[in-house]
């Protein structure tokens, strides 16, 4: 039994039997010290405003931070007493979870006519005088047409989305865009860019670039047969012999897939 529930016991043995304070106390096993102590109410207000203040003040500091703000305000000793204020008052600093935005996998059917699904996926080359840049490869992947080639030397989330925007504006819109996990393809802007425009991003499972295989197959033969072809000397350059390539592959070279028509006028006959 505890000291407190013992002491209305033995304030009944002393009024209903008329015992000593003394006899009482030995019957019912309290000190005569315990009897007469009566606990002393503290007066947290002034603290608990301080507290609040602080919290206030600082929104992302934990109770032993204003633990010890408060006790360079001499205001405060014991740290538990600062946290039973702390829980009592609702200041528990709430822990931000980092958003996670979900990137389904879906599994890839084979496209029936053209803007049905896109390819894209990111090829890294270097000027003469080594610096190197980027070029981001966007494929149709039933005609097999290169969409569209931007090249920058870095290139972001948001230049992506801005770039696709810009295709968007000269031809039909794609109902999903094939890409693999990385950081420019899973951004922020690439995300909202999708909700957006209502274009699927189908991203790939990580280290199976075989499930993007019309760009990669793509990105092989744009290697080959201009990359590895030219020195270039500016970004300027670069942009142009690309230009060039691409106007070749999309209506004069044939394409064995496609019963050697060139990607356009297969595009055109499929219509």
């Amino acid at each position: 039994m505890k000291p407190t529930d013992r002491k209305p016991i033995t304030e009944h043995l002393i009024k209903t039997h008329q015992l000593s304070e003394r006899k009482a106390c030995d019957l019912v096993g309290i000190s005569r010290t315990g009897f007469r102590y009566h606990p002393q109410v503290a007066n947290d207000k002034p603290l608990r405003q301080r507290l609040k203040a602080l919290a206030s003040q600082y929104p992302r500091y934990g109770y032993l931070l204003l633990h010890n703000l408060l006790k360079q305000e001499g205001m405060v000793i014991n740290k538990k007493h600062t946290y039973r204020l702390y829980t009592e008052e609702n200041l528990q600093v709430r822990t931000k979870k980092r958003k996670k935005l979900t990137r389904p996998r879906l599994v890839m059917d084979t496209p029936v006519k053209a803007n049905q699904r896109w390819s894209m996926d990111f090829v890294a080359d270097q000027l003469s005088n080594g610096r190197r840049f980027r070029i981001l490869n966007i494929v149709d992947d039933y005609s097999r047409e290169l969409v569209g080639q931007l090249v920058l030397f870095s290139i972001t989330g948001q230049q992506v989305a801005r770039f696709l925007t810009q295709l968007l504006e000269q031809r039909t819109k794609p109902n999903s865009i094939t890409c693999d996990n990385g950081t420019e393809f899973t951004s922020k802007a690439m995300f909202f860019w999708g909700k957006e425009n209502r274009v699927r991003l189908n991203f790939i499972q990580p280290g199976k670039p075989t499930q993007n295989a019309f760009v990669e197959s793509l990105n092989g033969k744009f290697r080959d047969s201009c990359l590895n072809q030219h020195w270039f000397r500016s970004i300027e350059e670069a942009r142009y012999e690309i230009d060039c390539w691409r106007n070749h592959y999309n209506n004069e070279r044939p394409h064995s897939s496609l019963n050697y028509l060139t990607p356009v006028a297969f595009a055109k006959k499929a219509a």
